[in-house]
């Protein structure tokens, strides 16, 4: 069954009013037309004129306030834009309704075709892993370095925590589920999410779980919500069977941007396994592994990763950085302990692993939407 079979949801115009979505401190959103979808755009002003720009793209069932974590500790190196993904966040359904990787690619290239930003440092998640991935590798222009943390990049053998996620791009399964559930709350279901996503569910802040309940309690007010999601996680299933030049590894090989690669060790929807695989794929690639992350690293341990990132641009640009500045300036480097284990997986990789769980504070770690 192709991703448009499930029943159409009403057009944007027609659907109800439902609570404004959060924007943390700093952040600004705007909404910006592309051919067949309206995105919303989450952004933070400049430190400074001349950086070069970061797009930041979410997982299944997230938004861009999966980046709000990442974000800030970045100011000094990169502009950075977070996009809702069509269906998602505060971003109404495409026209077409194509809810594939291939779709949600798509919409990515004509954002920055569009803005003209490119080429872009660009970060992805999960599903916005595959999404990135698929860019780098048919639009290499738009791409300066690529950041995937937990890729959804096909598995023979997916985790037994995973078959659930999977399981929503079955005909009928979203609706079933939502039968099933119509009495669970918002906070159960944001415990749920979090268990799932997160290595430490303790690291969510009090103030972190508020937010993300009023999150689900806004999302689940969409007609086109489980649409979404089941159609975004059939489009997941689609590319992880699809073979070729189109096929995701396939197309990982043909990525030219040096490219950096976070998994978790507790991560129950793409398994840790697949690390190694990645770090050959990419050839120009670096590996970070967490041994006590979950899913969404860059919201667990945003100083790590924004550490991690930071040495991927001394690598590619040398000690000046980007527009002539150093690029640690505006970073504060000193909550970084990583552990380079100088192990060399070939082509040109370096794995950085050992990473010590107390490197990054997560102190403001919240969840709304936490994608997968």
């Amino acid at each position: 069954m192709s991703s448009t079979e499930l029943p159409s949801v009403p057009p944007a115009t027609v659907l109800p009013k439902v609570a404004p979505v959060r924007v943390a401190e700093g952040e600004r959103l705007r909404s910006v037309g592309i051919r067949g979808a309206t995105l919303t755009v989450r952004s933070r002003p400049p430190a400074r004129n001349g950086l070069p720009p970061a797009l930041y793209v979410h997982g299944l069932g997230g938004s861009s306030q999966n980046w709000s974590a990442l974000m800030p500790l970045l100011d000094g190196l990169v502009d950075s834009e977070a996009l809702d993904l069509p269906g998602f966040g505060d971003s109404p359904p495409p026209d077409d309704g194509d809810y594939s990787i291939t779709g949600h690619a798509r919409s990515v290239i004509r954002y920055l075709d569009a803005a003209g930003r490119g080429p872009v440092h660009l970060f992805g998640n999960s599903m916005g892993g595959a999404v990135a991935t698929r860019v780098a590798a048919v639009r290499p222009d738009l791409v300066r370095t690529l950041t995937l943390v937990s890729p959804a990049l096909p598995e023979i053998r997916v985790q037994r925590s995973a078959m659930p996620t999977g399981l929503l791009a079955l005909p009928g399964v979203a609706a079933l589920f939502t039968r099933l559930t119509k009495e669970w709350t918002a906070e159960q279901r944001v415990r749920g999410v979090t268990a799932l996503c997160y290595g430490d569910p303790g690291r969510v802040t009090p103030e972190g779980f508020r937010h993300a309940v009023e999150e689900m309690e806004r999302r689940l007010q969409l007609p086109y919500f489980w649409d979404a999601m089941a159609r975004s996680a059939r489009g997941i299933v689609n590319a992880y069977t699809l073979g070729g030049q189109h096929g995701l590894w396939r197309q990982a090989e043909r990525v030219l941007a040096p490219t950096l690669l976070v998994y978790g060790g507790r991560d129950q929807l793409v398994s840790y396994r697949m690390a190694q695989r990645a770090a050959r794929a990419f050839r120009d690639s670096r590996l970070l592994t967490l041994p006590d992350a979950g899913h969404v690293a860059m919201m667990e341990y945003p100083e790590t990763v924004a550490a991690a990132f930071r040495d991927l641009l001394t690598d590619t640009q040398g000690p000046d950085g980007p527009a002539g500045g150093s690029a640690a300036d505006g970073f504060d480097t000193s909550t970084s302990t990583s552990t380079d284990s100088g192990t060399s997986t070939g082509s040109g990789t370096s794995t950085v692993s050992g990473i010590s769980t107390e490197s990054g504070t997560g102190s403001g770690t919240d969840v709304p939407g936490t994608g997968s």
